[in-house]
């Protein structure tokens, strides 16, 4: 819980958060101020008093009905400050050290009960197991419970002149259990506390590799968009610039004809571009009018083939099944497919070559189907199986979204491209 939780629930709420804030980082920065003020605090409520009442008593008016005089020894006051430092100063390291306090105390405790002497400076024995609950390690405890039992246990039969042995065993029990068990509640509490924390802590980097998850797979669709535009329309271009330079000097009208084309396509490759890349633009209102297209689907795969034989390549496109009850995600992951083959065969055929395209649907399955005839110049090198590059990449991670597979593979003198997509709606799907 912060400061602004607290905040909400009244501000002397609020205050106390914010001092006890305070407390522990002081507290953590110099940890033996609290140690140093604990005792002097004992000395002050608890060993103060009994030296002045030694010091007032000496002449034997002041020492109480015979029975307590009977039960307790008076020690001179050299002997009472010692076993005073002997009780109290062991609380110094009662943090640092828990164990080896509470056996110190514990020691001198046993002592001045030999010795049948009462000191209100006892408390530093509840103090030390209070501090062994919450500081100590848990399997310590055990050992320390006895130790104490046995401690108070001489303590009531030492009183027992005077008080009978059951209800000083019970007063003193009682009181050995409530240190015993605040002690341990603080200790839960901070458990429970440093718990809640790392929780918190671990949500946030989560959520924070969820973020970074998210965006880095946001860059690879984008990516992969960029890859299929740009690649496509690079070929068309490359492809019609070579063919007007060619026609420049036989056929002039030919030439123009390509340049008209080129135009096109890079026109059709930047508005595709500009769509792609406003998604990553953080504008800082909404534009006043939005100039975005459409994503492309099965109906454009027609203007694609018409470009692809402007550029020299004659594609046969044929469809089969219900197409048009595709949705636009699998209609687009067509479009990318259809586009990163048919560039593949305007690139490695060239013009003049020929390539069928076929899309099939039937049932819950889809197949593509590109296969080119191959370069005409018989002496071109073919393509080989393992020249896999960032095309056939793509088109396996777009088919992966649907569950289906990529298989490249030469056929003759040309190559043949299948993909099949599983068009069976994922579980929760709506």
């Amino acid at each position: 819980m912060t400061i602004e939780d607290l905040s909400g629930m009244g501000p002397l709420v609020a205050r106390l958060g914010r001092a006890g804030q305070r407390f522990r980082h002081a507290d953590r920065a110099r940890p033996w101020v609290l140690d140093t003020a604990v005792v002097a605090l004992v000395l002050l409520l608890f060993c103060l008093p009994d030296l002045l009442h030694a010091v007032g008593s000496i002449d034997g008016d002041h020492e109480g009905p015979r029975r307590f005089r009977l039960v307790f020894t008076r020690l001179p006051v050299a002997g009472m400050l010692a076993l005073q430092a002997g009780l109290v100063l062991p609380l110094l390291w009662r943090r640092r050290a828990p164990a080896a306090a509470f056996g110190a105390v514990t020691a001198v405790f046993v002592l001045q009960w030999s010795l049948g002497a009462a000191l209100r400076a006892d408390v530093a024995l509840f103090v030390a197991l209070y501090s062994l609950a919450l500081h100590g390690r848990l399997r310590q405890l055990p050992w320390a419970c006895a130790v104490s039992a046995g401690a108070l246990g001489l303590v009531a039969a030492r009183v027992s002149a005077a008080v009978s042995v059951w209800d000083a065993l019970f007063f003193l029990l009682s009181t050995a259990t409530a240190a015993l068990a605040l002690g341990l509640v603080i200790r839960i509490r901070r458990a429970q506390l440093a718990g809640l924390r790392d929780r918190a802590a671990r949500l946030e980097i989560e959520r924070d590799q969820r973020d970074r998850l998210a965006v880095a797979a946001e860059r690879a669709r984008v990516a992969r968009e960029m890859h299929d535009i740009v690649g496509h329309n690079l070929s068309v271009i490359i492809t019609l610039a070579d063919a007007g330079a060619y026609a420049a000097g036989a056929a002039p009208e030919r030439g123009k004809e390509a340049l008209h084309l080129i135009g096109d396509a890079g026109r059709q490759a930047l508005g595709e571009l500009r769509r792609v890349l406003g998604v990553l633009r953080e504008a800082d209102g909404p534009p006043a009018e939005p100039a975005l297209s459409p994503q492309p689907g099965l109906t454009d795969i027609d203007a694609l083939c018409e470009a692809v034989r402007a550029a020299g390549l004659e594609v046969v496109y044929r469809t089969a099944g219900d197409i048009d009850a595709l949705d636009s995600g699998v209609q687009l992951t067509v479009y990318r497919i259809v586009q990163e083959a048919l560039t593949n065969s305007l690139k490695h055929a060239g013009a003049g070559a020929r390539a069928n395209l076929a899309v099939v649907v039937e049932d819950t399955r889809l197949t593509i189907t590109v296969q080119d005839s191959g370069p005409p110049d018989p002496a071109g090198r073919p393509r080989t199986a393992n020249e896999e590059g960032h095309g056939l990449v793509g088109m396996r991670e777009r088919a992966a979204l649907y569950g289906g597979r990529v298989s490249a593979s030469p056929a003759g003198a040309g190559w043949t491209v299948r993909v099949d997509l599983d068009l069976t709606p994922q579980d929760g799907a709506r």
